[in-house]
């Protein structure tokens, strides 16, 4: 069994915010924009779970910029699908089997009461199958992966299928209720401030041979040592 930590959703890179967290512990997922403005849901038309639009936590004059921007859902916690067309470190992830655990985790920052950013669990995945876009039938891509945003529209499956990656979560995938924080904030080699996983969190995951930066970061693979203890905290999410 194998245990992943990936970061998504929006951040000051990608869509220009962190997502919101309340004061109760929960959050809303907001996705990064759609680069190629297919989806017909924007942050002006979507609502999130707690019955604002998404649009609503952009802040001043950002709202009007974004308000037709289409969304990129990905991943989706509906039918539990994540796809990433990449070359690099993410390609790794088509080697997850049954059974693994993918858990992401994102950027938030408090919303109506003072909270700084920082890097939160937000959900994760029930390994079901996973692979590049190829190894899958016709028939299995309909079942399997089509609520996913690079398969459902035609255009970016065809561009991208080669080198597409996709990861279907299973039976207990859920995007939590609660968010839970993994991040403590470090330094880097210049003395800029740096977003690292917490001594407590290295307890649970490992210290990754001490690459302990999680702020822009490839897939983080748990080593063996530490896969059960992660596994079992990750589970014990709500």
């Amino acid at each position: 069994m194998q245990v992943v930590l990936l970061r998504v959703g929006i951040d000051t890179g990608a869509g220009g915010i962190h997502g919101p967290l309340f004061k109760d512990g929960s959050f809303e997922y907001i996705p990064i924009p759609d680069g190629w403005n297919m989806d017909p849901r924007t942050y002006g038309n979507t609502k999130g779970r707690h019955g604002r639009s998404l649009v609503d936590y952009f802040l001043g004059s950002r709202r009007a910029k974004v308000f037709k921007q289409a969304i990129h859902f990905d991943p989706e916690f509906t039918t539990y699908t994540y796809g990433d067309p990449t070359l690099g470190p993410k390609s790794s992830l088509r080697k997850l089997v049954e059974g693994d655990l993918l858990a992401f985790y994102g950027g938030l920052e408090g919303w109506g009461f003072q909270c700084s950013p920082a890097l939160y669990l937000i959900g994760y995945f029930e390994v079901l199958r996973a692979g590049l876009a190829p190894s899958f039938t016709s028939s299995e891509m309909r079942r399997l992966f089509g609520n996913n945003f690079h398969v459902k529209h035609r255009k970016i499956l065809e561009d991208q299928r080669e080198r597409l990656v996709l990861v279907k979560g299973g039976v207990g995938s859920r995007l939590l209720q609660k968010a839970v924080r993994i991040s403590s904030l470090g330094k880097n080699s210049d003395g800029r401030p740096l977003h690292r996983l917490s001594r407590k969190m290295q307890e649970i995951f490992g210290d990754f041979d001490g690459r302990t930066s999680i702020e822009r970061s490839p897939p983080r693979w748990v080593f063996p040592e530490f896969t059960a203890r992660a596994a079992k905290f990750v589970r014990s999410l709500m």
